[in-house]
């Protein structure tokens, strides 16, 4: 899918963004795509992100918990188990195989898209640029309870947006997995798991 919404870019500066690797802490994280451009609106795309999360969820030894694909950013809860990596390569290594599978298929239709994701970085440095430059948002969540309130709020972005009436109604959206006993995974979205017995029974 080669349209998408003309905007204004404004230049700006990179964040420095604290990452936290408690063990046992789960993570909030928001990660947008490149000027905030509505990219992730082709189901076909949104299925290969999907694989590249899978893969390095079980790479970096991480579960995800709850996810959302918005068209122009995304939103996952992840937990780590033991001897799990760092948040920074789990999120290069979901970015990075992505990216570079677009840019293939980008090249290969002869996407005009390609020219306009495809920047000047310094002189003599030309670099394609799916996702936004920077590491993102992260929250770590500490507390069953605000990791419970992250998820229904997650889950409820695209009800927010206009995009769907409905939590559950959204595809791209770990919702209907909480309402089915027991849990079941869905075709082309990515693997969900259960949050660990303390998270959901312990006490603030």
């Amino acid at each position: 899918m080669d349209t998408i919404v003309e905007m204004t870019a404004t230049p700006g500066h990179r964040k420095r963004v604290r990452h936290y690797h408690d063990p046992g802490h789960v993570h909030e994280l928001t990660f947008s795509c490149y000027h905030r451009w509505p990219l992730r609106t082709n189901d076909v795309w949104r299925a290969m992100l999907a694989e590249s999360i899978d893969r390095a969820m079980e790479g970096h030894r991480y579960r995800l918990a709850a996810f959302v694909f918005m068209p122009e950013h995304v939103h996952l809860i992840v937990y780590p188990l033991p001897q799990a990596g760092t948040i920074d390569a789990l999120l290069t290594a979901i970015k990075r195989p992505f990216s570079y599978r677009i840019k293939q298929l980008l090249i290969q239709s002869h996407s005009r898209l390609l020219q306009r994701l495809t920047i000047r970085q310094r002189p003599g440095v030309i670099t394609f640029r799916s996702w936004q430059e920077g590491p993102g948002y992260e929250r770590n969540l500490t507390k069953p309870s605000t990791v419970l309130a992250a998820i229904d709020y997650l889950h409820h972005n695209p009800v927010r947006r206009g995009l769907v009436n409905r939590a559950v109604d959204g595809k791209w959206s770990s919702a209907r997995y909480y309402l089915v006993d027991p849990p079941r995974q869905y075709a082309s979205l990515p693997s969900v798991h259960s949050l660990p017995a303390e998270w959901l029974d312990a006490t603030d």
